[in-house]
């Protein structure tokens, strides 16, 4: 099969799809890859590296894409790239369709068939392509959050853990999934006191275990978020409903129960963000005050550690890429239902029922 692996031109996007060693596999296993100039080079791959894996190195975005067979990216394509897509081919990547009805759209007509990381899911219910990101973005979380708690950003100027005799921040995170439990662990980590909110009372259990005694756990609900607002120096949104638009849990008017100063951090940005809010930034510009709140929403946070993030990610995505280039995507879904629950969009029709209803779509079932 025949693989195109565009540069990134998400505003500083620095990961990259594959890594050279990734490329090596795919030409041993008899497949073309081809890798647009540059490509690597944010996260420390240069061109030599993949020429020695036997990758192809394109200066020309427009003939890696007309050429590909299968695309592979980290980002979904941006409008710039729309055009470059066309009917019959399959597209790797993240894309989080439910938060933008024109991204959807446009693939809808592109012809093109879109299998999403994010939606990629186990029996269990565990999605691993989203996982590892989800691990770096919690993680950093914390770090940028910290960060944006300085008085020079509009913070509270307030120390994460404190000092010997000085109160540490109170961090409140939303959603004990795998963003909160990284953040938990990495605020806790700090000296913050930490707070965590969840539905499940199954997952709370599971946390109170096994973090430390300055992480509290509490069942989420309408009176304990405000409650909590209050008090938050730090709030970290990591609420997620797989392929479909976060819910919106603090609203316009909570803020006016926040101090001056705090700082709110979206992880959900991607799938419309859980503030009401939240508006999409980028690393250039990643930050915007609303009613004396700071807001951190930069869309691809793990871009801001790309070595890592391109690391994490393609450790996750390579053996469903292998299996997508050995098989096609028809009869990988076939084979392997993680890939069939990939699948957002066939040629045309949306297979994705969150998808479908963020936007009052026709859903299909995907045909395989």
């Amino acid at each position: 099969m025949k693989i195109g692996i565009p540069k990134e031109i998400k505003t500083n996007e620095n990961r990259v799809a594959i890594v050279p060693s990734g490329v090596a596999a795919l030409v041993a296993a008899g497949h073309q890859v081809t890798v647009e100039q540059a490509a690597g080079n944010g996260s420390g791959f240069d061109d030599a590296a993949y020429l020695a894996a036997g990758a192809r190195i394109e200066p020309e975005a427009d003939a890696v894409w007309a050429e590909a067979e299968l695309i592979v990216k980290v980002k979904e394509p941006i409008k710039i790239e729309w055009p470059r897509i066309r009917t019959g081919q399959t597209l790797f990547t993240y894309f989080h369709f439910a938060a933008n009805e024109e991204l959807t759209r446009a693939h809808l007509a592109s012809g093109a068939t879109c299998i999403a990381y994010e939606t990629v899911a186990l029996p269990n219910q565990e999605l691993p392509l989203l996982t590892p990101m989800s691990e770096v973005a919690g993680r950093l979380a914390v770090q940028q959050g910290a960060k944006y708690l300085e008085k020079l950003y509009g913070g509270r100027g307030l120390l994460l853990g404190g000092v010997a005799g000085v109160a540490p921040a109170n961090v409140l995170i939303l959603g004990g999934g795998v963003v909160g439990l990284n953040a938990a662990k990495i605020a806790a980590g700090m000296g913050a006191h930490v707070t965590i909110l969840d539905i499940s009372l199954e997952r709370l259990r599971y946390l109170s275990e096994i973090l430390p005694a300055n992480v509290q756990t509490l069942y989420s609900n309408r009176h304990t978020l405000l409650e909590q607002l209050a008090d938050a120096d730090l709030v970290i949104g990591g609420v997620l409903i797989p392929g479909a638009v976060a819910p919106k849990l603090v609203r316009r008017a909570d803020l006016e129960l926040m101090q001056t100063g705090a700082v709110l951090v979206d992880v959900a940005v991607d799938q419309g963000g859980c503030f009401e809010t939240t508006h999409p930034t980028t690393h250039d510009n990643p930050i915007y005050l609303v009613d004396g709140v700071v807001h951190y929403a930069v869309a691809n946070m793990p871009g801001a550690v790309p070595r890592t993030s391109t690391q994490a990610l393609t450790n996750a995505t390579f053996p469903y890429l292998l299996q997508l280039a050995n098989k096609g995507w028809r009869s990988a879904a076939s084979d392997n239902q993680a890939l069939y629950k990939g699948l957002n969009i066939v040629e045309g029709q949306l297979t994705h029922a969150a998808v479908a209803s963020a936007f009052g779509l026709p859903v299909h079932r995907a045909p395989i």
